[in-house]
């Protein structure tokens, strides 16, 4: 494989006080499928780039669409059309370290404190105001404890194939057994990962999209340390601050949906937590998405988009 470090321009291979910082060369994009969508960035702190989409009419209430790991906003790519034709402005942005966004080079670089704090400044940055928010996988994780620091600024939160653990709960033995594998795996197989969590079969080219982010393993930090960042015991150190997110929750009377799928081995059942915990699921019209999975955007992502653009009205 091509080791692109020898091609970076400055531009492309920064440092801040803290970080060295790695941005993928756009050429790896070039043949993306279904993904005509223009690239826009917002400088999170010095060098540190986060990519994301803006598409829709852009006086329209927000939908802000967070994705998880390994994946990026390549993953919406289904669901953005139909949140657009309903007059919304549709926001898609990259996590840090993943998709076009900047990439910090080591593990210690990412944390689930820093990704929620990267996140939270991305949405001040954007002022966006009356958000509906879906969230999936680390899109919940993250996107829930901002949800819980900022919530004036949402509307209505859907959340899907996710959890916001606090290191209390007997985690599943199939994300034990993901944790491990994702740990010590000596390459990172983007595509079995997303092939064997969807119900279709992927294309080559569509494969080849999730792996276009990182030319090599120095790209790799984010999404190789994610897995082992979830609490899966009360002293991890974002235990804390999650039961801190639970409290808001457990307040929320806004709308709160969810729609998870019927064959996600790490998440089914999951929302039975959100149902019994937060007031503003009462009477909701939840769903569980059959023939999705994990990735249930890849599997069902119009038909979750039509679902939420139908609650919204």
């Amino acid at each position: 494989m091509k080791n692109y470090h020898i091609h970076i321009s400055p531009l492309n291979n920064l440092k801040n006080n803290e970080m060295e910082i790695l941005n993928t060369p756009e050429e790896r994009f070039a043949n993306i499928p279904d993904y005509p969508f223009a690239p826009n960035y917002v400088e999170i702190e010095e060098g540190l780039k986060m990519h994301y989409l803006d598409e829709g009419n852009k006086d329209g209430e927000p939908v802000l669409l967070l994705h998880g790991e390994p994946s990026w906003s390549f993953l919406y790519r289904f669901m953005i059309p139909v949140f657009a034709a309903n007059g919304n402005r549709v926001i898609a942005p990259d996590l840090i370290g993943f998709g076009k966004s900047s990439k910090p080079t080591e593990r210690t670089d990412h944390s689930y404190a820093k990704h929620v704090g990267w996140m939270q400044t991305f949405i001040q940055q954007l002022d966006l105001q009356n958000i509906t928010y879906f969230g999936q996988d680390w899109g919940g994780l993250i996107g829930l404890r901002v949800v819980a620091a900022e919530e004036s600024r949402f509307a209505r939160v859907v959340v899907g194939n996710t959890g916001m653990p606090t290191g209390e709960q007997q985690m599943p033995e199939a994300f034990l057994k993901w944790q491990q594998f994702s740990q010590t795996v000596p390459e990172f197989p983007y595509e079995m990962i997303l092939q064997n969590s969807t119900v279709r079969e992927l294309s080559k080219e569509e494969l080849a999209a999730y792996r276009a982010p990182y030319p090599d393993t120095s790209y790799e930090a984010a999404a190789r340390v994610m897995p082992a960042l979830v609490p899966t015991s009360p002293d991890n150190p974002a235990s804390a601050d999650n039961k801190k997110a639970w409290e808001v929750l457990m307040k929320w009377e806004k709308p709160f949906l969810t729609l998870f799928s019927d064959s996600d081995p790490i998440t089914k059942g999951g929302e039975a937590v959100f149902q019994k915990l937060v007031p503003g699921t009462k009477g909701q019209p939840h769903q569980t998405i059959e023939k999705g999975g994990h990735f249930l955007q890849e599997d069902k992502g119009a038909e979750i988009a039509k679902i939420i653009v139908d609650w919204m009205k």
